[in-house]
């Protein structure tokens, strides 16, 4: 049976697009869906590089503008891969032109900006979703579902971090293609949008609503130069943050991230423990899940390693045989399949615009806590 084309109109082709690129050309092999991804157009303004990206991975045609492409017939989804401060703009208009939209994370500068977004995607009613990929791996899809079974009890204690080290460098810049995530006009924040972004969903998604914060962040070099202006100006991002959290379920939290972690290229780590069992989940390990649960017997009691690759276990039955791991790149095939089956049965895929508003309101709380020195509670999306 003929497949129905999903037109793909990507804009921007760094790191992300490649990521992209590669889950819309792969899913189709491994997932069986009533749709084809079609990489009908790539748009970024350096003409020459995004021929060149369109070559490599066999887009269509390019634009140069943005715009251009949003209003194109022959484009039925817009996957939004550009620096923070352009997602809204483009989302928007995106949304009033009635394509389904893709957005990289963190959904937008600030929550306000959020909101605005989730308002233009509900009015148009256009299938929407966010790049948190990390819920697609498949330790992390069954951590969710052991919770869900209720096999960890009562959750008292939400732990995670995330932890690089790649600015420690006092020399390197800001600003332009490459580093615009030091770019607080780029970027909104450091690594709270950046990363811990990444651990609040994933906390979100697993345990619930944050109801309240207590921040302090850092910035260890005060001032770089702007690529762009070519002078030392001030640097308005966060390169580190910790903050406590409570959840609305009564259990305590900590998340750490940071960019001067010497030695940690991508740390990513949670742990939750509960009255019956703790599980703990590794970036670096990421085809396992700790498991330790204090209802086995004495004898035998201990934290178990479990190797995600067994049919039964989630989206593995579409990969190898037992045994064979999958990697971080597949994380992507899985959440582009996820929103494709969404289209098929009607129910939206995970996190919606609206629920990655509810990532956006926790990042503001946390950095209105650094600026205050106070507890501040997490708004609410509606």
């Amino acid at each position: 049976m003929a497949k129905k084309p999903i037109r793909i109109g990507l804009i921007g082709y760094g790191f992300m697009g490649r990521a992209h690129s590669n889950a819309y050309l792969k899913v189709g092999h491994f997932f069986d869906l009533p749709y084809e991804c079609v990489l009908q157009a790539v748009c970024a303004r350096d003409e020459a590089k995004v021929r060149d990206f369109a070559q490599r991975w066999g887009y269509a045609s390019v634009e140069t503008d943005w715009r251009k492409l949003v209003q194109r017939d022959d484009i039925d989804l817009v996957d939004i891969c550009v620096p923070n401060h352009l997602h809204a703009e483009i989302a928007i208009a995106a949304a009033r032109a009635g394509k389904m939209i893709l957005c990289e994370k963190p959904l937008a500068m600030n929550a306000a900006e959020g909101r605005k977004m989730v308002a233009a995607v509900e009015k148009a009613g256009v299938p929407n979703m966010v790049w948190y990929n990390y819920r697609r791996v498949p330790a992390v899809t069954l951590a969710k579902q052991l919770v869900d079974e209720g096999r960890l009890g009562r959750i008292f204690h939400y732990r995670a971090k995330f932890l690089q080290d790649w600015t420690i460098n006092p020399d390197l810049p800001q600003g332009g293609t490459a580093l615009w995530r030091l770019d607080v006009k780029a970027a909104g924040s450091g690594v709270t949008g950046d990363l811990l972004a990444h651990c609040i969903d994933t906390a979100l998604w697993i345990n619930g609503r944050i109801a309240k914060v207590c921040a302090m962040t850092e910035t260890f070099i005060k001032e770089r130069k702007h690529v762009e202006t070519g002078k030392v100006e001030k640097v308005g991002i966060d390169d580190a943050c910790a903050f406590l959290a409570r959840f609305e379920n009564g259990s305590l939290a900590t998340f750490e991230s940071t960019r001067y972690a010497r030695g940690h290229k991508a740390l990513y780590t949670f742990e939750i423990n509960g009255e019956h069992a703790s599980l703990f989940w590794d970036l670096h390990d990421l085809h396992r899940l700790q498991y330790f649960d204090h209802r086995d017997p004495s004898v035998v009691r201990g934290w178990r390693s479990i190797h995600v690759s067994d049919a039964d276990q989630p989206y593995m039955k579409h990969w190898w045989v037992p045994g064979l791991q999958i990697g971080y790149e597949h994380s992507f095939v899985h959440q582009v399949a996820d929103f494709l089956k969404g289209l098929e049965t009607g129910q939206p895929a995970r996190p919606t615009f609206r629920d990655a508003l509810e990532t956006q309101l926790v990042c503001d709380a946390v950095l209105k806590s650094a600026r205050t020195g106070r507890w501040e509670k997490v708004g609410t999306v509606s």
